[in-house]
């Protein structure tokens, strides 16, 4: 059993019908058919919404999105078309909230890895594959891909898992011509991306992409984009293949999660606990981080 430890009840808004209450983001939609995004402060691990939000988390989140969607235009274009607080809608919204287009929305992740860690090294120990993908031999955990792979996964509901699939699956679900132009914008992007991070000492280790098609069937990036909820993003200065790597992501509250300090068990049916105070200042450290690096600038 996983999903919510206490799910959210959605805020009335006047004008606005509330769609969905996902593991981050709430989605509405206005009276001119828009989708309204509001990014909360929920942070979610090993497939639980935790009890515990982690302050600012949802405006880092939406400012270094709309940071990259600026960076990534040429090649792809963005479901963002304001970030106007609607009328009526709470002042906390502010700063959180984007109103973007309706799209189709394509029922895969798109995952790019440029290093070899998490799902991807558990998979490589045991096959020598990523998502039916050969590797070299000689790879551990951290290790630089002789070149980006596209490494698909499904979608799951909240509580469920995400479950890597091969390309091949992936054309069989969406077909082959869909399946081929979200590998090659997939790794486009995260070939721009990952440039861009070097240059500020970020290791870009993977991330995930959602699209959708609009009305012209014009295939466009959605949801958040390169962030530290989507992506694994590591110190350069401290990278080094062969151990896990430090980071600017989740990977702090998974790994309190997985120590004997929560004493708490996975494999258990019980959710997980409360994050401890230490934990929810350093995960808010790291997100602010991570904008400020990349970025150039201090996160107020």
């Amino acid at each position: 059993m996983s999903g919510f430890v206490e799910k959210p009840k959605p805020v009335e808004v006047p004008g606005l019908t509330h769609l969905h209450t996902g593991k981050v983001r709430d989605l509405y939609r206005d009276g001119a058919g828009r989708l309204v995004m509001v990014a909360s402060d929920r942070m979610s691990a090993y497939d639980w919404v935790l009890p515990t939000e982690i302050p600012d988390k949802g405006r880092i989140l939406t400012k270094l999105s709309l940071w990259w969607f600026d960076r990534l235009a040429d090649l792809v274009p963005h479901h963002v078309l304001s970030t106007d607080l609607p009328d009526g809608a709470p002042a906390d919204w502010a700063g959180r909230t984007l109103i973007c287009r309706s799209l189709d929305m394509v029922p895969v992740e798109c995952v790019a890895r440029g290093y070899l860690t998490g799902s991807g090294l558990a998979e490589y120990r045991e096959t020598r594959t990523v998502c039916g993908l050969a590797l070299p031999e000689g790879l551990g955990d951290g290790s630089e891909l002789p070149s980006p792979i596209f490494t698909p996964a499904t979608k799951a509901e909240v509580g469920e898992h995400d479950e890597n699939v091969s390309y091949e699956e992936v054309a069989r679900q969406v077909g082959a011509e869909t399946a081929a132009v979200l590998r090659q914008t997939t790794l486009a992007v995260y070939g721009r991306a990952r440039d861009i991070a070097r240059d500020r000492g970020i290791v870009l280790a993977d991330t995930k992409f959602e699209f959708g098609f609009d009305e012209h069937r014009e295939l466009v990036l959605a949801d958040e984009v390169l962030t530290p909820d989507s992506s694994r993003f590591w110190p350069a200065e401290t990278w080094s293949p062969g151990r896990a790597q430090p980071s600017f992501d989740k990977q702090y509250v998974r790994d309190w999660l997985s120590s004997p300090a929560s004493d708490w068990d996975r494999t258990d049916e019980l959710p997980p606990p409360p994050l401890p105070e230490n934990v929810v200042d350093r995960t808010r450290e790291k997100y602010m981080e991570a904008y400020e690096r990349l970025t150039g600038t201090k996160w107020v």
